[in-house]
């Protein structure tokens, strides 16, 4: 690949990944995530990201930015679990709160139409 092919990220490019990207992490029952909170009031939300075999990469802890996690948690799209507690941090698990699944449509009753009026029928002799 020529070096003119690769761009460095502009200014405006976020640099942090969106909320549902984040929510997309905490949603994988495979990637379990916990927040700590230190004793002088810093959170630190992480996940265990496994190794990779096919990039080498991973197998090492991974932070999601506290931000848009603390946003989640405020707007109530995540929760958090049992406390467990540390003389200098207490750590808890993460999980998605789940919203009921509404349906795109709601369906109505159909109306059931009006009956047709009685017709005298005369019969041909």
């Amino acid at each position: 690949m020529p070096l003119s092919a690769i761009r460095p990220p502009s200014a405006d490019t976020p640099r942090t990944p969106a909320p549902a990207d984040v929510l997309r992490t905490v949603s994988d029952a495979r990637t379990p995530v916990f927040v700590t909170v230190h004793a002088n009031g810093r959170r630190r939300y992480s996940y265990w990201r496994p190794l990779d075999s096919t990039t080498g990469r991973g197998g090492c802890y991974a932070a999601l930015p506290t931000a848009e996690c603390d946003e989640l948690l405020s707007a109530g799209r995540i929760a958090l679990g049992d406390p467990l507690t540390d003389p200098t941090k207490t750590t808890y698990r993460v999980r998605p709160v789940r919203t009921p699944q509404t349906p795109a449509r709601v369906p109505s009753t159909p109306a059931r139409p009006a009956p047709a009026p009685a017709r005298d029928r005369v019969r041909a002799a």
